[in-house]
């Protein structure tokens, strides 16, 4: 169908190639000269301007992809339409809320939906959208209304860039109830019981989620900082949380301590 031209990773290093997209899979001319049926890819991540295609194998092969925007799109649209997944036609909208706000514009697409091995994807004509399982945060089947009509849909929360995202998938029901069986059971590893958090520190995760700091939580709970790294390192074992800042405490050496007495004294008359 056409000749694009693309970069790949070969050795750890990206280097110039040509792919030849075709209607049911793809040969990478060169360098590497594979060809790509789209039904034996099972797993397909979009990171920025990189797609990361994984094939059946023994063990399996990663081609990571990098190319301009309608090139990837193009790609992106042929796997998941056909490679091995979980697939079914639907309407979906995504994203339809971040962050607690309605996004604007947001629409019903017509398409098809696909669960990967790691990456749910959202397929239209036009539109693209892809969800990572480990980023999913709930899902259930609730009420919305469409066209001034209550229908089922599916709602999906996800984790973006420290946003929640929200995305809704409308099919029949009965075919609802199978998509989400089918989520449940591809993210059952993300699954915690009760037993495994005490109360103290899941009121600490909830502030957390609400947004508050270390010292918010500290001041909120009346807790010592000692006692807060404790459950710290208890969410961070569940992988209920990750570090993204390290607070340091500091004391002033007698080189800090002379700076700042000199610092601070009134000026000569």
């Amino acid at each position: 169908m056409a000749v694009v031209p693309v970069k790949i990773e070969k050795n750890g290093k990206w280097v110039v190639g040509k792919i030849d997209l075709q209607q049911d899979g793809m040969t990478i001319l060169e360098p590497l000269k594979a060809a790509i049926p789209y039904k034996s890819v099972i797993d397909l991540v979009e990171k920025k301007n990189l797609l990361i295609i994984t094939a059946k194998g023994d063990p399996p092969t990663t081609y990571k992809i990098a190319s301009v925007e309608k090139v990837l799109q193009a790609m992106k649209r042929f796997i998941a339409m056909s490679c091995s997944a979980y697939r079914l036609m639907a309407y979906f909208m995504s994203p339809a809320v971040r962050g607690g706000v309605l996004v604007t514009n947001a629409t019903w697409e017509k398409g098809a939906i696909a669960v990967l091995k790691s990456t749910i994807w959202f397929v239209s004509q036009n539109k693209q959208v892809s969800i990572a399982l480990k980023e999913v945060t709930s899902m259930e089947l609730t009420k919305k209304e469409v066209q001034k009509n209550q229908v089922d849909v599916l709602k999906l929360d996800h984790m973006e860039n420290s946003d929640v995202v929200t995305s809704y998938v409308l099919c029949p029901l009965s075919t609802l109830q199978i998509l989400i069986n089918f989520l449940k059971d591809a993210t059952k590893d993300l699954e915690v019981t009760g037993e495994e958090l005490d109360p103290l520190s899941a009121q600490v995760g909830m502030l957390i989620y609400s947004g508050m700091d270390s010292h918010a939580i500290e001041n909120m709970l009346n807790i010592p900082h000692k006692n807060l790294d404790e459950i710290y390192d208890r969410l961070l074992k569940l992988g209920l949380a990750e570090v993204v800042l390290v607070r340091r405490e500091v004391q002033l050496t007698p080189k800090g301590v002379r700076f700042i007495t000199e610092a601070v004294k009134p000026p000569s008359q």
